[in-house]
């Protein structure tokens, strides 16, 4: 295996056996031999399940690599297979130094002994002789932070310290590989946050991180390549935020035909049908009253299918729906001035957006989202959140639309993208109707000095004490 790489999955399946009845378990060892002894065909008393079908990736040295996937997807089989507590029915994985692993809360540790007594034990089974455990002990404790804990039984603690004391192990040993497993989801904030500062260094001095979440915020964030699984397969690897807008399309719906879309946009062969939310956010508290219409009279013609000639449309955009309503074009104003190229932070923003209906859709939502470049929502709520009233009309098939929205543009200087969305609840699921990803790019520069991403507008005084 190169030096480049800690991890190599190489065509990694795994094949479980599954019996109806415990009987049949008896039946399985002692029948086919009895049978295949007298010459009868061979019969089968369980059925397979493939929780992993021919997955496989790459972990290069010293990069954070996401794995994201609905629940049962085969995400904690692949970790423990890449940790060896788990043998593959086919296919290898090779790994490259020292693996530290958080698989499951709790894992490792003997509940009778206490929390000194479990460091030493973990780090001896990672391979740390007492004098290098000695040395790092302090570090561990101080890490932990759960105090005079540390000399009482394990089987005290709650789930919040099992978790600070199992990370604070593994990442104190600085191993060459670490992979963790939904265990920071236990932690606080102020704890999850200082983990990550942790992973951080870790990957700064070369250590590879194997992290499954179902935070999409932290697969953008935090992990420079990611992996989406489901059914046992892998369905896409790549760029996070390629990554994380599969992982919603699986989350949210099944594949059906994309909605109408002109000349220059892009569009995706594989879009849900049901099942998702509205992406986003709909007129901000401050530009819409309970009382207001999403019928809204507008001087701008916005149901041409003009969308992707737009100033500030991204052809980049991720487009998916059932498509019985469809966005087809939007005017963005700052100040009054009619798409500009940039917006300046503390402007006053106008959105609109037309959609026409081409089935019938009960009570619609509206959306619309606001994002970093690197995929973190800055703000985003929907018509249904803010409880705004429609009319029985709106939705009907042929009928047309158009969502207007005013704003109070508060960002930081930088890129951001703007995605939106149209959908509606049927039988207790959402259905995306017609939803563009990132849609719109907005250029925010800079005229005061404040750092993050948004200006709170923040008074300061300062007065001398005589």
């Amino acid at each position: 295996m190169s030096s480049d790489v800690s991890i190599r999955v190489e065509r990694v399946s795994k094949c479980y056996q599954i019996y109806d009845q415990p009987r049949d378990r008896l039946k399985q060892f002692l029948l086919p031999r009895l049978s295949h002894m007298v010459g009868r065909p061979v019969r089968q008393y369980f059925r397979e399940f493939w929780a992993l079908n021919d997955v496989s990736f790459e972990v290069p040295r010293g990069e954070t690599v996401g794995v994201i996937g609905r629940n049962g997807s085969g995400k904690s089989t692949l970790l423990q297979i890449v940790c060896g507590t788990l043998t593959p029915t086919s296919g290898q994985v090779h790994t490259a130094g020292r693996i530290g692993a958080l698989l499951e809360l709790g894992s490792g540790f003997n509940p009778e002994f206490t929390g000194r007594e479990n460091v030493y034990l973990n780090a001896a089974v990672l391979g740390l002789t007492t004098d290098e455990i000695d040395a790092r002990f302090d570090d561990i404790v101080s890490f932990a932070d759960i105090g005079d804990f540390i000399d009482q039984p394990v089987k005290t603690y709650s789930s919040g310290m099992m978790v600070r004391l199992a990370f604070a192990v593994q990442a104190q040993i600085s191993p060459d590989v670490l992979i963790v497993d939904e265990a920071l989801a236990v932690g606080d904030a102020r704890f999850q946050a200082k983990c990550f500062e942790r992973l951080k260094q870790l990957k700064d001095e070369g250590t590879s991180i194997l992290l499954v979440t179902h935070s999409n915020e932290q697969i953008v964030t935090h992990c420079s390549r990611a992996v989406l699984l489901d059914g046992g397969r892998i369905v896409e690897q790549g760029e996070p935020r390629r990554v994380v807008n599969r992982y919603l399309d699986l989350l949210f719906g099944r594949s059906v035909t994309a909605p109408a879309q002109g000349e220059g946009g892009e569009t995706h062969a594989t879009l849900p049908e049901d099942g998702g939310a509205a992406d986003a956010a709909t007129n901000s508290p401050e530009a819409v009253t309970p009382e207001a219409n999403l019928v809204v009279e507008s001087s701008r013609q916005l149901f041409d299918d003009a969308f992707h000639t737009r100033p500030g449309y991204n052809p980049h955009e991720y487009r998916w729906g059932d498509g019985a309503a469809s966005i087809r074009d939007f005017f963005l104003a700052a100040d009054g001035e009619a798409y500009p190229s940039a917006i300046v932070s503390g402007q006053r923003l106008l959105l609109e957006f037309g959609v026409c209906f081409n089935r019938m859709v009960v009570r619609p939502i509206f959306g619309i989202t606001v994002k970093t470049k690197e995929g973190v929502t800055v703000y985003g709520v929907n018509s249904e959140s803010l409880e705004i009233p429609v009319c029985e009309s709106l939705g009907r098939a042929g009928s047309r639309t158009v969502v207007r929205a005013q704003l109070h543009c508060r960002l930081a200087p930088g890129d951001y993208f703007v995605s939106l969305g149209v959908a509606s609840v049927q039988g207790g699921d959402v259905v995306p109707h017609d939803r563009r990803y990132d849609a719109i790019h907005l250029q925010v520069l800079p005229v005061n000095g404040f750092f993050g991403l948004v200006d709170m507008g923040m008074n300061m005084e300062i007065k001398e004490i005589q």
